[in-house]
């Protein structure tokens, strides 16, 4: 689900081939290689994505957008290329999209791909 802007962006190509769900050339770069705001950031990004998905699920109008707004953001500040570019559909989507549960769905399983990949970088730390 990859548009045309995502692969305009810093490091996409290499998200691409190393098939990560956190791009983390790109959180090393927007953390200064500091390795614990890393560990800072990516439990903020854990914490935050589940319950803003929870409220995306029951929001109607302009909270769908919102929603969807914020979680683009987190995802965009930790690399997290697939989650940021669902979320993207659905914030331009309008008030509530067409197909909304189907995107709603795809978002859901990129936010659990990438939480159980940040759980496994600080589980080994």
């Amino acid at each position: 689900m990859r548009t045309m802007a995502a692969l305009d962006r810093p490091g996409a190509f290499d998200d691409v081939a190393g098939d990560r769900p956190v791009d983390l050339v790109h959180l090393a770069r927007h953390t200064l290689g500091d390795r614990e705001l890393e560990r800072e950031v990516l439990n903020l990004f854990a914490r935050q994505s589940v319950i803003y998905l929870d409220r995306l699920k029951h929001a109607r109008g302009a909270a769908v957008k919102a929603a969807a707004h914020t979680i683009k953001g987190s995802a965009k500040g930790i690399g997290a290329w697939r989650v940021a570019d669902c979320a993207e559909a659905l914030e331009t989507g309008g008030e509530r999209p067409k197909g909304a549960r189907e995107l709603i769905a795809h978002l859901e399983e990129a936010i659990d791909q990438t939480n159980g990949f940040i759980r496994s970088i600080l589980d080994s730390d």
